[in-house]
Protein backbone atom coordinates (compact mmCIF):
# COMPACT_ATOMS: atom_id res chain seq x y z
CA UNK A 1 0.00 0.00 0.00
CA UNK A 2 2.79 2.36 -0.80
CA UNK A 3 1.62 5.14 -3.00
CA UNK A 4 -1.74 3.38 -3.99
CA UNK A 5 -4.40 5.48 -2.39
CA UNK A 6 -6.01 3.61 0.46
CA UNK A 7 -9.75 3.25 -1.33
CA UNK A 8 -8.18 1.98 -4.86
CA UNK A 9 -6.20 -0.41 -2.97
CA UNK A 10 -9.65 -2.15 -1.34
CA UNK A 11 -11.78 -1.27 -4.54
CA UNK A 12 -8.87 -3.92 -6.07
CA UNK A 13 -9.50 -6.47 -3.75
CA UNK A 14 -13.09 -6.04 -3.51
CA UNK A 15 -13.78 -6.85 -7.22
CA UNK A 16 -17.00 -8.72 -7.43
CA UNK A 17 -15.97 -12.70 -8.00
CA UNK A 18 -13.11 -13.13 -6.18
CA UNK A 19 -14.44 -14.11 -2.72
CA UNK A 20 -11.57 -14.58 -1.25
CA UNK A 21 -9.87 -11.49 -1.74
CA UNK A 22 -13.75 -9.80 -0.72
CA UNK A 23 -13.07 -11.47 2.59
CA UNK A 24 -9.42 -10.27 3.03
CA UNK A 25 -10.71 -6.77 2.28
CA UNK A 26 -13.42 -7.39 4.71
CA UNK A 27 -11.13 -8.25 7.56
CA UNK A 28 -8.48 -5.56 6.66
CA UNK A 29 -10.65 -2.80 5.35
CA UNK A 30 -11.42 0.39 7.15
CA UNK A 31 -15.39 0.62 7.83
CA UNK A 32 -14.74 4.24 8.87
CA UNK A 33 -13.17 5.72 5.59
CA UNK A 34 -16.07 3.98 3.47
CA UNK A 35 -18.73 5.79 1.78
CA UNK A 36 -22.26 4.70 2.03
CA UNK A 37 -22.15 3.68 -1.91
CA UNK A 38 -18.98 1.81 -1.42
CA UNK A 39 -20.49 -0.43 0.91
CA UNK A 40 -23.89 -0.61 -1.36
CA UNK A 41 -22.18 -1.64 -3.73
CA UNK A 42 -19.89 -4.16 -1.87
CA UNK A 43 -23.34 -5.73 -0.28
CA UNK A 44 -24.96 -5.97 -3.87
CA UNK A 45 -22.02 -7.62 -5.18
CA UNK A 46 -21.74 -10.50 -2.45
CA UNK A 47 -22.55 -14.19 -3.66
CA UNK A 48 -21.29 -15.70 -0.82
CA UNK A 49 -22.89 -15.75 2.58
CA UNK A 50 -19.29 -15.35 4.45
CA UNK A 51 -19.15 -12.07 2.42
CA UNK A 52 -23.14 -10.71 3.19
CA UNK A 53 -23.07 -12.38 7.02
CA UNK A 54 -19.22 -11.54 8.05
CA UNK A 55 -17.61 -9.27 5.91
CA UNK A 56 -19.77 -6.76 5.30
CA UNK A 57 -21.51 -6.48 8.64
CA UNK A 58 -18.01 -5.97 10.56
CA UNK A 59 -17.05 -2.96 7.75
CA UNK A 60 -20.29 -1.69 7.95
CA UNK A 61 -20.69 -1.44 12.05
CA UNK A 62 -17.55 0.97 11.85
CA UNK A 63 -19.26 3.21 9.50
CA UNK A 64 -21.51 5.98 9.92
CA UNK A 65 -23.65 4.82 7.54
CA UNK A 66 -23.96 1.13 8.92
CA UNK A 67 -27.34 1.51 10.73
CA UNK A 68 -28.92 3.27 7.93
CA UNK A 69 -27.40 0.56 5.61
CA UNK A 70 -28.80 -2.32 7.70
CA UNK A 71 -31.94 -0.70 7.45
CA UNK A 72 -32.30 -0.55 3.80
CA UNK A 73 -30.73 -4.01 3.12
CA UNK A 74 -33.13 -5.87 5.99
CA UNK A 75 -35.93 -4.65 3.50
CA UNK A 76 -34.49 -6.26 0.83
CA UNK A 77 -36.06 -8.42 -1.22
CA UNK A 78 -33.16 -10.44 -2.34
CA UNK A 79 -31.81 -13.03 1.12
CA UNK A 80 -28.37 -12.43 0.68
CA UNK A 81 -28.71 -8.77 1.09
CA UNK A 82 -31.76 -9.01 3.77
CA UNK A 83 -29.68 -11.37 6.07
CA UNK A 84 -26.74 -8.72 4.96
CA UNK A 85 -29.04 -6.25 6.49
CA UNK A 86 -29.66 -8.09 9.69
CA UNK A 87 -26.03 -9.15 10.31
CA UNK A 88 -24.93 -5.50 10.18
CA UNK A 89 -27.68 -4.92 12.86
CA UNK A 90 -26.57 -7.79 14.84
CA UNK A 91 -22.84 -6.34 14.77
CA UNK A 92 -24.11 -2.91 15.59
CA UNK A 93 -25.85 -3.97 18.81
CA UNK A 94 -22.36 -5.86 19.88
CA UNK A 95 -19.74 -2.95 19.25
CA UNK A 96 -21.70 0.38 19.91
CA UNK A 97 -22.71 2.04 23.01
CA UNK A 98 -26.29 1.78 24.13
CA UNK A 99 -26.84 5.33 24.20
CA UNK A 100 -26.20 5.64 20.15
CA UNK A 101 -28.49 2.77 19.47
CA UNK A 102 -32.76 3.37 19.62
CA UNK A 103 -33.71 0.84 22.24
CA UNK A 104 -37.50 1.11 20.79
CA UNK A 105 -36.63 0.29 17.44
CA UNK A 106 -34.86 -2.58 18.29
CA UNK A 107 -38.16 -3.73 21.07
CA UNK A 108 -40.24 -3.37 17.75
CA UNK A 109 -37.42 -5.68 15.34
CA UNK A 110 -37.81 -7.99 17.95
CA UNK A 111 -41.42 -8.35 17.52
CA UNK A 112 -40.93 -8.66 13.75
CA UNK A 113 -38.54 -11.29 14.02
CA UNK A 114 -41.52 -13.55 16.67
CA UNK A 115 -43.41 -12.66 13.61
CA UNK A 116 -41.35 -13.11 10.23
CA UNK A 117 -38.85 -15.62 11.11
CA UNK A 118 -40.52 -18.95 10.24
CA UNK A 119 -41.67 -17.65 7.22
CA UNK A 120 -38.48 -15.49 5.90
CA UNK A 121 -36.03 -17.35 3.45
CA UNK A 122 -33.40 -19.35 4.56
CA UNK A 123 -30.40 -17.57 5.67
CA UNK A 124 -32.45 -14.59 7.10
CA UNK A 125 -34.17 -17.22 9.64
CA UNK A 126 -30.08 -17.65 10.87
CA UNK A 127 -29.17 -13.82 10.74
CA UNK A 128 -33.06 -13.12 12.14
CA UNK A 129 -32.32 -15.83 14.86
CA UNK A 130 -28.86 -14.16 15.66
CA UNK A 131 -30.48 -10.94 15.72
CA UNK A 132 -32.44 -12.16 18.98
CA UNK A 133 -29.58 -13.21 20.57
CA UNK A 134 -27.28 -9.78 19.95
CA UNK A 135 -30.12 -8.03 21.49
CA UNK A 136 -29.97 -10.99 24.64
CA UNK A 137 -26.80 -10.77 24.85
CA UNK A 138 -25.15 -6.90 23.98
CA UNK A 139 -28.42 -4.88 25.25
CA UNK A 140 -29.23 -4.89 28.68
CA UNK A 141 -32.18 -3.22 28.89
CA UNK A 142 -34.14 -5.20 26.20
CA UNK A 143 -32.34 -8.78 27.93
CA UNK A 144 -35.93 -9.42 29.09
CA UNK A 145 -37.41 -8.69 25.86
CA UNK A 146 -35.12 -10.64 23.66
CA UNK A 147 -35.55 -13.75 26.24
CA UNK A 148 -39.51 -13.69 25.57
CA UNK A 149 -39.00 -13.38 21.63
CA UNK A 150 -36.72 -16.09 22.22
CA UNK A 151 -38.76 -18.50 23.53
CA UNK A 152 -41.65 -17.45 21.73
CA UNK A 153 -39.57 -18.14 17.98
CA UNK A 154 -38.22 -21.42 19.78
CA UNK A 155 -35.79 -23.36 17.53
CA UNK A 156 -35.57 -22.11 14.16
CA UNK A 157 -34.89 -24.24 10.86
CA UNK A 158 -32.15 -23.73 8.58
CA UNK A 159 -30.91 -25.39 5.61
CA UNK A 160 -27.02 -25.30 6.54
CA UNK A 161 -26.04 -27.57 3.52
CA UNK A 162 -23.59 -30.03 3.54
CA UNK A 163 -21.74 -28.58 7.13
CA UNK A 164 -21.92 -29.46 10.62
CA UNK A 165 -23.06 -26.40 11.21
CA UNK A 166 -25.70 -25.87 13.73
CA UNK A 167 -28.32 -23.16 14.62
CA UNK A 168 -28.51 -22.02 17.96
CA UNK A 169 -31.41 -21.69 20.13
CA UNK A 170 -31.88 -18.21 21.03
CA UNK A 171 -33.08 -19.24 24.67
CA UNK A 172 -30.32 -21.46 25.37
CA UNK A 173 -27.79 -18.91 23.98
CA UNK A 174 -28.98 -16.00 25.57
CA UNK A 175 -29.51 -18.16 28.95
CA UNK A 176 -25.84 -19.17 28.51
CA UNK A 177 -24.47 -15.42 27.96
CA UNK A 178 -26.57 -14.73 31.21
CA UNK A 179 -24.99 -16.97 33.64
CA UNK A 180 -21.57 -16.22 32.58
CA UNK A 181 -22.83 -12.32 33.79
CA UNK A 182 -21.82 -11.02 30.34
CA UNK A 183 -24.90 -9.68 29.14
CA UNK A 184 -23.90 -6.03 28.19
CA UNK A 185 -20.41 -6.34 27.08
CA UNK A 186 -19.38 -4.57 24.32
CA UNK A 187 -16.87 -5.88 21.70
CA UNK A 188 -14.09 -3.98 20.22
CA UNK A 189 -14.73 -5.05 16.91
CA UNK A 190 -17.59 -7.69 14.70
CA UNK A 191 -14.86 -8.47 12.08
CA UNK A 192 -13.88 -12.37 12.29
Amino acid sequence: MTDIPWIEWYQSLAKPGNIDAMYLAGIVADGARMTKTELDRWARQATWQMISDYSIPGVAAESQHGLALARKWMKSKKPIIASAGWCTYSAILATWDDEDLDLDEIAALLDQVVQEVHSAPNRVRYAMNNFVISVGTYITPLLKKAKQAAKKIGPVSVDMGDTACKVPLAVDYIAKVESMKRVGKKRKTAKC
